[in-house]
């Protein structure tokens, strides 16, 4: 039997984003207040559908500056990390139709107050517990977040990548300036695991694997005190062995 396209309802993509970044040293993410319906004057994360002459990288590049006045590249040059989280259809997740989304996870610097836009009549950064209410509100009970849609889901599955992937690899750097110290670099990891790491221990660790942080031959005093020594990201992305998170 021939293959009929037609038998098949049609659906709308969407690219949905979290956007992760260090505030005042906490995890923060952003979030739009909606201007149209469905879920009018909700907060919720960024993003839109897809365009139909769209990739999803340039969709969700696309609908960060459109709706927050945020760009994936920086004008200093480094650039926010941006990589596909997830997928998610469930069939009843968006009340104007059948809606699958892709969700992107990026992680930047302390990112500038965002320019709300497009559909978002207010946007802001929030520190992510305030957003997920309680523990297992993004899996368990979504109406509890004070987040649309399933956006508390998505949001708490990209706070969890985060948490999981600095671990065992260099995305913590990507919170950081082109150029950090060892003690700004340990704060980005307490920030996200919401727990105090000893510096020496921190120190040893990320200094002692080859190749995963590189002296810039700076220093700097931004952090109060006696000059700190300024480095950068080196081409390792591993930590072997990993720095296992703490239990909290």
């Amino acid at each position: 039997m021939p293959y009929d396209p037609s038998a098949y309802p049609p659906f709308a993509v969407t690219v949905d984003l979290v956007v992760l970044t260090v505030r005042q040293h906490a995890l923060c993410a952003l979030s739009v207040r909606r201007g149209e319906p469905p879920f009018q004057g909700q907060w919720a994360l960024p993003g839109g559908f897809v365009l139909p002459d769209e990739d999803l990288s340039t969709a969700a590049a696309r609908e960060l500056a459109e709706e927050t006045g945020l760009q994936v590249q920086e004008p200093d040059g480094h650039s926010a990390h941006l990589e596909q989280l997830a997928t998610y259809g469930d069939p009843h997740r968006d009340p104007r139709m059948r809606v699958v989304s892709v969700a992107h996870l990026v992680l930047a610097p302390d990112l500038p107050a965002p320019v709300s836009g497009g559909d978002a009549k207010t946007a802001r950064w929030a520190p992510v517990e305030r957003l997920l209410v309680s523990a297992g509100a993004e899996r368990e009970d979504a109406s509890s977040s004070p987040l649309a849609f399933d956006h508390a889901r998505i949001l708490g599955d990209g706070v969890e990548r985060a948490r999981s992937k600095i671990e065992y690899s260099s995305l913590a750097t990507a919170f950081c300036p082109a150029e950090f110290t060892v003690g700004e670099l340990r704060r980005v990891y307490e920030a996200v695991w919401g727990v105090a790491l000893d510096p020496r221990n921190f120190h040893r660790k990320v200094t002692g694997t080859p190749g995963f942080l590189v002296p810039t031959g700076g220093t700097t005093t931004r952090q109060g005190g006696r000059p700190a020594q300024l480095f950068r990201a080196g081409g390792a992305t591993l930590l072997n062995p990993p720095m296992l998170r703490p239990e909290v």
